[in-house]
């Protein structure tokens, strides 16, 4: 049920391949090194949602990594190929689209793309009703690493997730789904796939806060929807810097993602937090009306 095209110039609307066959040389630099990027991105209802957002910051993160790669335009010719094709195999309710780039085998070699339509895990729409149990890990650096050291390529979405999966690896061990990065210094970062989303009620007055940038966090293009779309309602936002004690401060912790969307937080370190049920109802109405 799964879709693979290529990216090629000899085919304008991208080439169709064989997603259970071998494509790909053992000698690229994208293989051995993880030296690439990549965006996922949710389809459903015939939609590719925040399409533009994944866009850009795919371009960002190539330039970033010094990878040229194809024009926007030439991803959605890919797109709307893989999709078109995915849909008259079977398609499924909810799919990702996954958009990669990596370095070929020397450095002035052509970037090898594809985009990839899969459905998508039942486990991620099954977390968004029942919540995750979470853990606080260390990442092992200081919140202002990304400032004195841009050659890490903190804040770009590349290939090399094998800390990431190692966490979360980690965390299924001891009892939890996921994980909540922090800082040396003790400031929340990121999850190893979402970004974390806080919630304060004063009164009438809704707050939204998330992590601020500068750590070196990836920017979550769900995390700025749900913002854009939070604003028009009236909440206010805001960025950290947030430390620990303000997740079991809240009156609700999300990790969003643009597939998994809103996964509500149950527990932090084994410890049970607040989750107001009509602030959460409001957020999921966001989340469910961006596309």
């Amino acid at each position: 049920m799964s879709s693979l095209v290529f990216l090629d110039p000899a085919y304008p609307a991208g080439r169709l391949a064989d997603i259970s066959a071998p494509q790909l040389p053992v000698t690229l630099q994208g293989v051995n090194r993880g030296d690439g990027v990549f965006e996922s991105m949710l389809y459903t209802q015939q939609t590719v949602r925040k399409f533009e957002a994944h866009l850009a910051r795919l371009a960002i993160s190539a330039e970033t990594s010094d990878l040229p790669i194809p024009d926007e335009r030439s991803w959605r010719a890919a797109v709307d190929t893989a999709v078109a094709d995915f849909d008259a195999t079977g398609g499924a309710e909810e799919a990702v689209v996954k958009l990669v780039a990596m370095r070929g085998e020397l450095d002035h070699d052509p970037a090898v793309c594809w985009v990839t339509v899969s459905p998508a895990p039942r486990i991620g729409m099954e977390q968004r009703e029942t919540g995750v149990d979470v853990l606080f890990l260390d990442r092992g650096y200081d919140s202002m690493l990304a400032e004195r050291a841009p050659w890490l390529l903190m804040g770009a979405k590349t290939l090399s997730y094998a800390v990431n999966m190692a966490a979360l690896r980690y965390a299924r061990k001891h009892g939890a789904h996921e994980v909540i990065f922090t800082s040396a210094d003790g400031v929340v970062l990121e999850a190893p796939t979402a970004t974390v989303l806080l919630a304060q009620r004063d009164g009438d007055t809704r707050r939204l806060l998330t992590p601020m940038l500068e750590t070196g966090i990836l920017p979550g293009t769900t995390q700025s929807a749900i913002f854009d779309a939070a604003r028009q309602d009236g909440w206010e936002l805001g960025y950290g810097p947030l430390r620990p004690e303000d997740l079991y401060q809240a009156d609700g912790v999300w990790l969003v993602s643009s597939v998994r969307l809103l996964t509500p937080v149950r527990t932090l370190d084994a410890k049970p937090i607040r989750m107001d049920a009509e602030l959460h109802a409001q957020l999921s109405a966001l989340a469910d009306s961006i596309r």
